[in-house]
Formats: structure tokens, C-alpha cells, sequence
């Protein structure tokens, strides 16, 4: 009895340790390389999986996901014969399980020393100013290599980045001298065209001040001018309208006694003021010249129109007396 009982704690024991053995769960994301009696078998993806007992064994784990390999710093000469020293990060993810275990031994050391072989090639290629500059350039020519490379070993390198690149002390000197002598040009390079901008704006600011003043000046001219000959046109027609006025009274009943006494006045105020410039007494030769004046002027009045009349009357001073020769002589 308690024989029995031995052999079957003995033999649950032993099936705890078979199903131990041959039960498998992979996890997502992963692959694991099942040998059979030393052979390549299958590759199992993520799930649970039976495996034979003491035949089928579990040799190689990979995982799928992207991964990141860090790429040590090492010195590269450039095309100018400088010396950086260079680092960078790889990424990369295994698309074959089964190339990936058999196809090298260690495809991180593999991938690690490619990468740092590539890179010093690549910057021996190119100057020192241009590494800087070049930087996605080199990143692209290293991947491409590399997944040429990596190709036979079921590994996909993704991409490729530089994280520094460091130049010796006395080039980093140089180069900041040259940035700093950069700088400064630019400073100039910006003030004087600050300065010309000024000046620019300042002469234009001057043209308009005078292109305004002088169209200001023309158009006080004009308006002068219209002034002007808006006065003229304005003498003008009050003069025509005084000319048709006297000539409408002569016309009418009374008005050449009315001329008549009028060109009476013109003739005494016009000897008055003859009298007024000089200290010798004038007078008429004879009392009848003011009377033949007048008669002359109203002949003119009666033989012409009233326009005629108007404009040909005239205020004639008396004829003055020869001056006795002087006495005593």
C-alpha cells in the first residue's frame, strides 16, 4: 500500500515536471527558436505551445520590437585632415527569428562595429564646416550601408542619428573666433543698413515735403489767377452795364440836358483842378470858349448813337493866353 502511494506521488511529480518542460507561453511582441534534437524545429510567435518532452528545446529569444543600440564614441579624420570624435544611436528590430539566431552570432556587436566603420568613412568624405551641416546626409549613407549588411541577418536597421560630434580645443577656438568675427560683421552689416534705410526714408520725406509745397504754391496761383480774372470779368460787365445805362438815359426824354449839365461839371472841375497844381491864375480867352465846348460836345452827342456819344465826350481845358513878354528889358 504504501508502495503504491510512492509510485504515484513519484509519478505526478514526474507530470508536473513534463508539462513544466513542454508547456510554453510566449509573450507578445516575441519570438522563440525551437530546436529539435539539436536541429532547427519551428519558431514559436506569442501564445501558449506544447513542446516534446526531452526532444524539442528552446534555444534562441528575440524580441520584435524596435530597439535602440548605442553606438560608442570614436575619432574620424575628415577630408581637411581634422580630428572629431563622433557618437551616435542606432535603432533597429529583427523581422526574421530564425536568421537572426543562425544567420551570425552576435548581430549587436556586428551592427556596432558596421556602424562605427561606415561612419569614419563617411566622414572622410567631407570637411570639417560641412559635418555639421551634413549631418542627415551622413545619418542616410550609414543606414543604407547597414541595411545592406543586415539584410542576410533577418535584422532591419531603421535609422541612424549622430549625437555629437566634437572637434579638438584649439579648432572649437577657431570656430568660435570665426562665429564671433560672423557675428560682428553681421551687426555692421545690419546697422548700416539701418542707416541707409534712415536715410532713405529722410530724403523721401524731404521730396514729398516739397513736391507738397510746390503743388501748394501753383495752386495758390490759380486760385489767384481765377481771382483775378473773375475781378476783371466783374469790372467788366459793371462797366458794359454802366455803358448801357447812360446810353438808355440819353435815349430817353431829358437826356442830353442831362449830358449837357454833366459835361458843364466834367469842364469846371477839370479847371479847378488845373488852377489847383500852379500859382497863376487861367482863364478862358475869351467867356464863350465854355459855351463852343459845350456846343462842340453836344454836336458829337446829337450826330453819334448813345454808345458813340459816351465814348467820344471828352473834357477839354480851356486854351490858355499867350504871357505878355516880361517888363523892362
Amino acid at each position: 500500500m504504501e508502495f503504491g502511494l510512492a509510485v504515484v506521488i513519484i509519478l505526478a511529480i514526474f507530470a508536473v515536471i513534463v508539462i513544466i518542460r513542454t508547456a510554453v507561453v510566449v509573450p507578445q511582441q516575441n519570438a522563440y527558436v525551437v530546436e529539435r534534437l539539436g536541429k532547427f524545429n519551428a519558431v514559436l510567435d506569442a501564445g501558449f505551445h506544447i513542446l516534446l518532452p526531452f526532444i524539442d528545446a528552446i534555444r534562441y529569444k528575440h524580441t520584435l520590437k524596435e530597439q535602440a543600440l548605442d553606438i560608442p564614441e570614436q575619432t574620424c579624420i575628415t577630408r581637411d585632415n581634422v580630428t572629431v570624435a563622433v557618437d551616435g544611436v542606432l535603432y533597429l528590430k529583427v523581422l526574421d527569428a530564425q536568421r537572426a539566431s543562425y544567420g551570425i552570432g552576435d548581430y549587436y556587436y556586428a551592427i556596432t562595429q558596421l556602424a562605427q566603420t561606415t561612419l569614419r568613412s563617411e566622414i572622410g568624405k567631407i570637411e570639417l564646416d560641412r559635418t555639421f551641416e551634413e549631418r542627415a546626409h551622413i545619418n542616410s549613407q550609414v543606414v543604407a550601408e547597414l541595411d545592406k549588411a543586415t539584410n542576410p541577418w533577418g535584422v532591419k536597421v531603421l535609422r541612424y542619428e549622430i549625437k555629437n560630434i566634437t572637434p579638438p580645443q584649439d579648432v572649437l577656438a577657431a570656430m568660435e573666433k570665426q562665429m564671433r568675427a560672423e557675428r560682428e560683421k553681421r551687426a555692421v552689416i545690419l546697422t548700416s543698413e539701418g542707416e541707409r534705410d534712415a536715410a532713405i526714408n529722410n530724403a523721401e520725406g524731404k521730396k514729398q515735403q516739397v513736391i507738397k509745397e510746390s503743388e501748394a504754391h501753383r495752386q495758390r496761383q490759380i486760385n489767384e489767377a481765377d481771382g483775378q480774372a473773375q475781378a476783371i470779368m466783374a469790372i467788366a460787365t459793371a462797366t458794359a452795364e454802366g455803358l448801357r445805362k447812360v446810353a438808355e438815359s440819353i435815349s430817353s426824354q431829358g437826356g442830353i440836358e442831362a449830358v449837357q449839365l454833366r459835361v458843364a461839371e466834367q469842364y469846371v472841375k477839370e479847371f479847378g483842378n488845373l488852377a489847383k497844381t500852379n500859382n497863376t491864375v487861367i482863364l478862358p480867352a475869351t467867356l464863350s470858349d465854355v459855351g463852343g465846348m459845350i456846343a462842340a460836345a453836344m454836336n458829337v452827342l446829337k450826330t453819334a448813337t448813345p454808345a458813340e456819344a459816351i465814348r467820344n465826350t471828352t473834357v477839354v481845358p480851356p486854351r490858355q493866353p499867350p504871357r505878355p513878354p516880361p517888363q523892362g528889358y
